[in-house]
């Protein structure tokens, strides 16, 4: 057993040397040249070079160890050890001491861990060789690195999951749907545990997979969305190339089947029933029908047409674009009289057809539509005569216009009533007969007041006059000649003293309101008041004007400055009317080129005086201006009174106002004292003199009335006491602080609610010969007021 064991491990190794590269299972590592070895070194040649190597082999170790005794490496080896022990070997680097130990006498390396290709690939060391006893390198130090050897212990994995493609329905076989890739962790350069390959492993009957690209494609050709919308595929990828052992992976692939127009559209029913009444207006819709498409998406997008003439004429369908729906509405109004049933044809088709599928059939279908028209009761129907009418405007009243006719439409056939609109007749000019139609005149008519008269005529059943129509009518006023012509204007000619005879002074039109429909022809002719005229002369001249001349030589201002010619103007008829229009012609003076310079204002009649309304109209326009020159007069007398009482009234102009009180009697640098001083030293001063003298003089005259200055007084300190947001009128100061020593109180009257008899002012005397003029007008005036009383 043991024999066979080894053989079998030998076998191994074997199979492994020969799998590494040529020259690295043996390796003769000379080391020498300058700077590796120091002068007087034994080991010296006398060449000057060492002669000296490492022998080692290719190392390797096989990841994921499982034993539990240390996994032998390799062997490092000096070609100067002689086997006695006297030489020590070392590692360092990468995992020296942890992962890997050696032994220092023989140099051999045990892994010691459990090592994954998968995370580090290999490990970088460096190895010495020192002698024993003295530990001087023997050999220079020399790296070498140890390749951990890859087993399949990793299993293909799909990294881009979740897959979901897409392929469109009937697509034919081995349409490629989408590409899936599995990937691998174990070393692609060693053996096959990175070689791939896939395989289907649910859905094989409907998608396939390419072994080594991955690509899903279609298996069948007859992948039907309507019938299942969507698969899901299980994809296994297997390593070592698919061989036994070799570890596997799987994704799921969601393959959604796309739509393609490979679906007509059908209608669910072969026929459909709808009504609407007769009366629905244009644009009613009558119903609506859909077909229906097995597709999704634009695929089910369609259009609705109508198939036969008659449904065409009547009515119309449209596509409502949100629903897809057919929607029928009326085209022409219905008439239950006339077609009870309508049959119409209305045909679906799709609006997107795929020219691949064309030989599927038809994509487009038909149906039957009946519509029945439902009767109602109608209001009564004009017929189509003229809604012209004419009347001559001279036709009495009660005279025939013209007559309208309705009928009911209904079977039944209701007898009609007739009537107008009043809002459109306000002053009744028309009636009707309610049972004929029959439309007369109302009122007299006059075409130049109203030519034209637009009335509005109501047609209603007899038992029923919510049915009622309306109909619009125009009656024109025929002209006739019931208007006499007039002068266009008031005509004003001037002639010059010195005009000869035969010229040419006005030219004459005139017009008239009637509108012969043969045209105005105008004759002129003088009035007969006028025959015997032998100033001017007028010239008929026959395209409805008329020229005026003079008829003798020269005019003189001084005998007659104005002249008044009647002319006669008769119209063409029938009958033939007339009328009598004057022309005012002016005398005046001309230079010697005939130019006007002057003229006279006073009018001559020819055959009459100043006429009696004349001399009215002139005193009544005298008596106006009379009477307004004394309402002027009146006016201004009120207005001076009344500014003469104000002036009397008002009594403050004589008040002398002072802003200031001062600090009292000692009080005498603050202002100047010469003018209460000036009446004791010798007199006032003009200015204050004069206001003196407006105040009353009551010590000269006790005996004046007084009443008046009182009522007034009175009067103010009333409204002052009412009037609670202003200071009292009389108040012209107000004393914050009079001085320490003033023996006198206050002279405001602020608090004056009593009237002046009340109060006592003879400690006025008392103050002084400041005073002293102060104190005998108010002595004095108390007395005259009380002597007054008493009397």
């Amino acid at each position: 057993m043991a024999k066979g064991l080894q053989s079998f491990l030998w076998t191994v190794l074997l199979l492994l040397c020969t799998m590494l590269p040529p020259g690295a299972q043996a390796m003769h590592m000379e080391v020498g040249g300058p700077g590796l070895g120091q002068p007087g070194d034994p080991m010296l040649l006398a060449s000057g070079r060492v002669k000296r190597g490492w022998v080692w082999n290719q190392f390797f170790v096989v990841e994921e160890y499982t034993g539990t005794e240390p996994l032998y490496v390799g062997k490092i080896h000096s070609d100067s050890d002689e086997g006695d022990g006297s030489i020590k070997y070392t590692i360092s680097g990468e995992g020296a001491g942890t992962i890997f130990l050696i032994d220092e006498i023989t140099g051999d390396i045990h892994a010691t861990e459990r090592l994954d290709r998968e995370q580090k690939t290999f490990y970088t060391l460096r190895a010495q060789a020192r002698d024993r006893q003295t530990d001087r390198l023997l050999e220079p130090e020399s790296e070498f690195i140890i390749k951990v050897q890859d087993i399949n212990d990793s299993e293909p994995r799909f990294l881009e999951g979740p897959y979901i493609g897409s392929v469109a329905e009937l697509s034919p076989i081995g349409t490629s749907v989408m590409q899936v890739m599995a990937s691998d962790a174990d070393d692609p350069t060693y053996g096959s545990s990175a070689r791939v390959v896939y395989s289907v492993l649910e859905g094989e009957q409907h998608f396939t997979v390419d072994s080594k690209t991955g690509v899903i494609r279609t298996a069948v050709a007859d992948l039907d969305r309507e019938t299942q919308d969507r698969y899901e595929v299980v994809i296994r990828a297997t390593d070592m190339a698919g061989q036994l052992g070799g570890l596997s992976g799987s994704t799921t692939v969601t393959i959604v089947v796309t739509d393609v127009n490979d679906n007509p559209p059908r209608f669910p029913q072969k026929m459909y029933q709808f009504s609407i009444v007769e009366t629905a207006p244009v644009g009613t819709a009558v119903g609506r029908v859909k077909a229906e498409d097995s597709d999704v998406g634009e695929n089910t997008d369609m259009t609705y047409q109508m198939k036969d003439e008659e449904g065409v004429d009547m009515f119309k369908v449209t596509t409502d674009s949100n629903t897809q729906e057919a929607v029928i509405t009326v085209q022409k109004p219905l008439d239950y009289e006339s077609k009870k049933v309508h049959t119409i044809i209305v045909e679906a088709l799709n609006k997107f057809v795929d020219p691949r599928f064309v030989d599927l059939g038809t994509f487009r279908d038909q149906t039957i539509v009946r519509v029945s028209v439902l009767d109602v009761d109608e209001p009564p129907e004009f017929q189509p005569p003229s809604d012209l009418m004419e009347v001559q405007e001279d036709a009495h009243v009660g005279s025939v216009v013209g007559v309208v006719t309705a009928l009911d439409p209904d079977t039944v056939n209701h007898p009609v009533r007739y009537a107008i609109d009043r809002s459109t007749d306000v002053e009744r000019i028309f009636d009707i007969d309610a049972n004929t139609g029959a439309i007369v005149t109302g009122k007299v008519l006059d075409r130049e007041t109203a030519g034209w008269h637009n009335i509005t005529v109501l047609a209603m059943e007899a038992d029923n006059h919510s049915q009622v129509s309306r109909a619009s009518l125009r009656i024109r006023i025929l002209d006739v000649n019931d208007n006499p012509p007039e002068l266009a204007t008031p005509y004003e000619a001037a002639v010059c003293e010195d005009a000869k005879p035969g010229q040419l002074i006005q030219t004459i039109s005139v017009v008239d309101r009637d509108e012969p429909q043969s045209g105005h022809h105008f004759y002129f002719t003088l009035a007969p008041e006028a025959t015997h005229n032998h100033h001017f002369s007028l010239l008929d001249i026959k395209d409805n004007t008329a020229a005026v001349h003079t008829q003798r030589v020269g005019f003189n201002r001084q005998e007659q400055d104005v002249y008044l010619l009647p002319i006669l103007v008769v119209d063409s008829g029938p009958p033939a009317l007339s009328s009598t229009g004057t022309l005012t012609i002016h005398v005046c003076g001309c230079d010697s080129s005939g130019a006007i310079q002057s003229c006279n204002s006073t009018a001559y009649v020819m055959s009459a005086t100043l006429s009696p309304g004349a001399l009215i109209a002139l005193l009544v326009c005298i008596l106006i201006l009379i009477v307004l020159v004394l309402l002027i007069l009146t006016l201004k007398r009120h207005h001076k009174s009344h500014l003469t009482s104000e002036d009397d009234e008002d009594m403050r102009d004589n008040v002398i106002k002072y802003n200031d009180e001062g600090g009292g009697e000692q009080d005498t640098e603050a202002y100047d004292m010469s003018a209460l001083r000036g009446p004791r030293d010798g007199g006032l001063s003009g200015n204050l003199a004069s206001e003196l003298h407006v105040l009353p003089q009551w010590v000269q005259k006790p005996d004046l009335d007084f009443s008046l200055f009182r009522d007034y007084i009175c009067k103010k300190v009333e409204q002052a006491d009412e009037d609670i947001s202003v200071p009292p009128y009389d108040s012209f100061q107000t004393y914050a602080f009079e001085g320490s020593d003033s023996p006198v109180p206050s002279l405001s009257s602020i608090n004056t609610w009593s009237s002046g008899s009340e109060q006592d002012f003879s400690y006025l005397a008392g103050w002084g010969p400041r005073f002293r003029q102060l104190a005998a007008l108010y002595t004095q005036g108390r007395k005259g007021e009380e002597e007054g009383e008493e009397s």
